[in-house]
């Protein structure tokens, strides 16, 4: 059935056809050329876009959600508005016991302290931290380890640093772990070195400690300065949200609806709204890049009406000599899919150009908007399965036309 394909006959006829008048064919092939040049392009954008944003919350557990306690916004139960709201320990621990669908609690606290290593010094927001963060926010160690719970238990002054910190207080390629650091006056041996991250929830954490030994350092008792909650998958973070808010007003003699008492950031809202920024940016720019197609590929069609008319007294010719009427619909449907899939051709490479491009500007460093901006093998396929669908259906309507005419009006055309 496909014989015709691999026929020099075929092609030659094609060859002549395109050539006759090039620039025509090549304005026809613009707008094919630019459909799949956009499809393309915008689509290995929104790909960089998302691969950006994974590699900024990564690291995070995004199901999750930060309290924190400010001042009240209404009097109740005896106590007056402006009351301080401060967390504590009892609270994170009847939050996890009580509120359904909730996976890890982590409470924190945060302070800043001066670090001094002989004659180098620095002031750095300094962290007391469980554990578990490690695994909800993962910290990104370059060397030695995180706290652990042996560290916890036994209230051990170790610290985890950040590079930035690295480099104010080391010499260069100097070894970290292992080696004291002074602290607020107290010495803390450094077991782990991280990465300074691009994104940080709350204040600058340059610093990790065990939690216990924070809270015996500062003398924070039971008090925390805000808590991490992350919820199972299959649970809504939001109202896991409202229903932790709620919790926390009760236990702490708050209004019920004093929307002032605690501060919030929901990390699951804010990821769902970007995820769905992107879905659809991906939907918008399959449209776009269709419609651009269906115009350029109708464009192909009226070029090929006038070609048909053009060469009236050749099809003429060819049906008076035996061809039928499928062999010159073929014929005129090969071309149409030829003109389509070599501008589609042109636009794969020119997007492909565009996002190396795109790459090179925007793609490189840890401040990269746009990391790895790609399509994969699978949507240029679809991209090319569409162009012969499309020039395929558009190859029929001159066709027909062809067909149409009489052989014996045909040679009679002038």
């Amino acid at each position: 059935m496909f014989k015709f394909l691999f026929e020099r006959d075929t092609w030659q006829e094609v060859f002549d056809s395109l050539s006759k008048n090039k620039l025509r064919s090549i304005l026809t092939m613009v707008g094919v050329w630019w459909g799949i040049l956009l499809l393309i392009a915008l689509l290995g954008s929104a790909r960089g876009l998302e691969n950006s944003f994974n590699r900024l919350f990564g690291s995070f557990a995004t199901n999750s959600v930060f309290i924190w306690g400010q001042s009240t916004s209404k009097p109740f139960k005896g106590f007056q508005e402006g009351k301080r709201v401060r967390l504590s320990l009892t609270d994170a621990k009847k939050i996890e016991e009580n509120i359904e669908g909730i996976e890890f609690v982590i409470p924190r606290n945060q302070n800043q302290a001066l670090v001094v290593r002989r004659e180098l010094s620095g002031t750095f927001g300094i962290n007391g931290d469980y554990p578990l963060l490690d695994k909800v926010q993962k910290v990104n160690l370059m060397h030695g380890r995180f706290i652990n719970q042996n560290d916890i238990d036994n209230n051990k002054k170790v610290a985890v640093i950040s590079e930035s910190i690295y480099k104010q207080v080391f010499e260069k390629d100097e070894e970290a772990i292992g080696e004291l650091i002074q602290i607020n006056g107290m010495n803390f041996m450094v077991i782990g070195l991280f990465e300074d991250s691009n994104i940080n929830m709350g204040p600058r954490t340059e610093i990790h400690i065990p939690f216990t030994t924070f809270q015996q350092i500062y003398n924070q008792g039971d008090q925390i300065g805000w808590m991490m909650i992350t919820g199972k998958p299959e649970y809504d973070i939001r109202q896991i949200e409202e229903d932790s808010k709620l919790m926390l007003k009760n236990l702490n003699k708050i209004h019920p609806k004093d929307k002032r008492a605690f501060g919030s950031f929901n990390l699951g809202n804010e990821f769902a709204k970007m995820t769905g920024f992107l879905t659809g940016m991906q939907f918008l720019t399959w449209f776009v890049g269709i419609a651009t197609l269906i115009a350029g590929v109708f464009a192909i069609g009226n070029i090929l009406l006038i070609t048909v008319k053009e060469r009236t007294k050749e099809i003429g010719v060819r049906r008076a000599l035996g061809a039928t009427p499928f062999e010159i619909k073929r014929q005129i449907v090969v071309e149409a899919v030829s003109l389509t899939l070599i501008a589609g051709f042109f636009g794969i490479i020119s997007g492909g150009w565009i996002l190396i491009a795109l790459d090179s500007a925007f793609g490189q460093g840890d401040d990269a908007t746009i990391v790895n901006a790609s399509v994969s093998i699978a949507v240029v396929f679809v991209a090319v399965v569409i162009l012969v669908i499309l020039g395929t259906l558009i190859g029929l309507i001159p066709a027909f036309k062809a067909t149409s005419i009489k052989p014996i009006e045909a040679l009679r055309e002038e």
